[in-house]
């Protein structure tokens, strides 16, 4: 049996490709792997398709180890612990919760432009508050509130179910319309949805109409298709895009806004099916069942830990702290912490601040954006990587003259690595100005992980639309308000009931 994902014959190529992209020198490496016949990772698998003798794989965990003792030259840009994080992001983060000033007018074709080039320190939009992450109380020692009043339902404000509502259900769309493109490159998406005669993107891709030769040439997402082309769609399917948010839901219920990275690793091992991880997930939780504790569960033997997995569970962060970006993103910080390092987790205090600010009902996307955008450091390569897709979003008519830029810039990264998807997603919304169809469709349609950045973008544009009403029919009514998932206690549930839910944790103290 081949495990995706795990294996260090297979993992090498994946460090090898990670070292030279954050400055590292993988050269002695490389030549050592290539010599004894080493493969390089697979492209588009998790696992390549035949066994590695025991020499190499020895070799290749032996070079797994060498290559993590090798310094980068970036990691004073890139910083690892919280409060080199804070430090780095500097005025821009002591300010938590404050509004970014308005965008200034420009002559762009895009009258909307998003976060200023100039990065974090050139807005007030809020960050990491300068707060530790480390001990937990017990959910007992806060007190839940509860009643009703006037403009609550069940104590809860009725703008924020609503709002909430529409996250889980933009969260799900965009999720949904990625699906069955997932893993094609650009120019397969484009053409499907042209032969379709849906292209620039705005509706459901379907096979109808579509010629059985390029149906062959780009043949959709295999464990997809069946359940999310327009023909197929009955209720959303599982996907850990939305797991994830499920899983941090259930995560602040059982212990509460205060919880550690070490409760994020007890509660994958009670409710969390290893199975059902992948990438950097998958080898931090083997990395748990060694016995290794965090940090170290994100970086040994882990080179996915730049990739995209902790940026697919921050929402919930952001949805529970709504107007507060700075606990926001600290709360993404030690969720993300258990898998991933530097980048990996920068893009997920991105969207963390971002959606809280978006969480309040008062921001357009653009301030949103900016918010997310000061909660990451500044000299990092991801926070060069948003600025470079907002930027190409204000200066391009068309969006697909936008996602050529950003597959020229950053196509040499791996198509789930969070540096390129993030300016897309960045992209995306800048381009959209905020308005659902064109968010989740401009995600999708720029390829690399669709089903996870249409996922971020539908949630996003969902909050920003104020209410599932407010979210097109052709979207909300296939998913027909139920959610499959092998998460314990939530399979079936419906988007209305998860909005309750995350309510009461938003309410929490």
């Amino acid at each position: 049996m081949r495990l995706t994902w795990a294996q260090p014959e297979d993992l090498v190529g994946h460090e090898l490709r990670q070292a030279a992209e954050d400055g590292r020198d993988p050269g002695p490496a490389l030549t050592a792997w290539s010599a004894a016949g080493g493969h390089p990772a697979p492209e588009r698998a998790g696992a390549s398709p035949a066994p590695a003798p025991p020499h190499l794989r020895a070799l290749a965990a032996r070079l797994l180890d060498e290559l993590a003792l090798l310094p980068s030259p970036l990691s004073a840009d890139e910083p690892a612990s919280w409060a080199a994080v804070v430090a780095a992001c500097g005025q821009a983060v002591t300010t938590a919760g404050s509004p970014a000033p308005p965008v200034p007018a420009t002559a762009h074709p895009n009258p909307h432009p998003g976060p200023a080039a100039t990065g974090p320190a050139a807005t007030s939009g809020a960050g990491p508050a300068p707060v530790p992450g480390g001990a937990r109380h017990g959910p007992a020692s806060r007190p839940q509130r509860e009643g009703f009043g006037p403009g609550h339902d069940h104590g809860h404000d009725h703008g924020l179910l609503l709002r909430l509502e529409a996250a889980w259900v933009g969260r799900a769309v965009g999720c949904l319309l990625g699906k069955p493109v997932e893993k094609l490159p650009l120019e397969g998406i484009r053409a499907l949805a042209r032969a379709a005669g849906n292209w620039p993107l705005d509706d459901w891709f379907t096979a109808r109409g579509v010629p059985a030769e390029l149906l062959a040439a780009y043949p959709w997402n295999r464990r997809s298709a069946a359940t999310s082309l327009a023909e197929n769609i009955d209720g959303m399917p599982e996907d850990d895009d939305l797991n994830y948010p499920l899983l941090n839901l259930r995560l602040l219920q059982r212990f509460g806004k205060a919880f550690t990275t070490a409760d994020v690793a007890r509660l994958w091992l009670d409710e969390l099916p290893a199975g059902r991880t992948f990438t950097a997930e998958r080898v931090a939780y083997r990395n748990l069942l060694l016995g290794l504790e965090p940090p170290a569960t994100a970086t040994h033997h882990n080179p996915f830990r730049e990739w995209i997995g902790a940026l697919i569970r921050a929402d919930v962060h952001g949805w529970t702290n709504p107007g507060d970006p700075a606990t926001a993103a600290a709360q993404a910080y030690r969720d993300a912490a258990l898998t991933h390092t530097g980048n990996g987790v920068y893009a997920a205090l991105f969207v963390a601040a971002a959606t809280a600010t978006a969480a309040t009902g008062r921001a357009d996307v653009h301030t949103c954006l900016r918010a997310g955008l000061a909660a990451v450091p500044p000299r990092s390569r991801l926070a060069e990587a948003i600025r470079f897709g907002v930027r190409a979003a204000t200066e391009e008519a068309g969006f697909d003259p936008v996602v050529d830029r950003l597959h020229a810039r950053y196509g040499h990264y791996h198509w789930v690595h969070a540096v390129p998807n993030t300016a897309l997603i960045a992209a995306a919304l800048t381009h959209a100005d905020g308005d659902f169809t064109r968010s989740v469709c401009r995600a999708v349609s720029g390829g690399w992980d669709t089903d996870s950045n249409g996922a971020t973008a539908g949630a996003l544009a969902g909050l920003l639309a104020g209410s599932p009403d407010r979210i097109p029919h052709r979207w909300s009514a296939p998913l027909k308000n139920r959610l499959a998932t092998t998460v314990p206690g939530f399979d079936g549930i419906g988007f209305d009931t998860l909005a309750h839910l995350t309510a009461q944790e938003a309410a929490r103290s």
